[in-house]
């Protein structure tokens, strides 16, 4: 007995983990030894690779890839057509012409910590990290870490602000008009303030 969903017309390897209530949606394919966390929810058309992980209770929306070597935490969310790359340098043929082998190029996977966000549309390049309840914006295109409440946009995507774990931006002062929470600096990122 399954006790996750898997529509008719994806594609799930046997060698997967599908963990408990997740949902994996129409033309999704989730290859050999990924990993998808208990209530995570894979989007129409997704794309999950080899030895990919997912934590629990990600959403990965319609249409995005998640190549291999890229490992999203608990709780994140990936926007629709988002691209998680994971080869700086790309090529199809070797030099002498002879077309490239898995065992020719060298996997660079990305890691997206806890609670991270990243919009539609982006593209992560290869090696980074994302951190914690950061929010990466639609359309950016990300090539260097992100630190812990980051909001990082553009191409190259660059940091704008802070952004709070229930999503809205911080003011000046390191709190959220929203919902009252207080940060302080810690590291490169922020934390909760005690």
């Amino acid at each position: 007995m399954t006790n996750f969903r898997v529509h008719p017309t994806a594609e799930v390897s046997d060698q997967a983990n599908i963990g408990d209530g997740a949902s994996i949606w129409h033309q999704a394919q989730v290859r050999e030894r990924a990993n998808v966390g208990p209530g995570s929810i894979i989007g129409k058309g997704v794309y999950i690779g080899a030895d990919v992980s997912l934590g629990a209770n990600c959403k990965v929306q319609n249409y995005s890839c998640v190549y291999e070597g890229n490992t999203l935490e608990d709780g994140v969310f990936v926007g629709p057509e988002v691209v998680f790359t994971n080869d700086r340098y790309p090529r199809a043929i070797n030099p002498d012409g002879t077309i490239k082998a898995a065992s020719d190029w060298e996997l660079e996977g990305t890691l997206v910590r806890y609670g991270a966000a990243v919009g539609s549309r982006s593209v992560i390049l290869p090696g980074l990290t994302i951190g914690r309840w950061a929010l990466v914006a639609a359309g950016s295109v990300v090539t260097r870490d992100v630190p812990d409440h980051a909001i990082v946009a553009g191409n190259p995507a660059r940091q704008r602000g802070w952004v709070c774990v229930c999503a809205h931006p911080l003011d000046e002062s390191l709190a959220c008009p929203e919902c009252g929470r207080r940060y302080e600096r810690a590291g490169e990122g922020l934390s909760t303030a005690s």
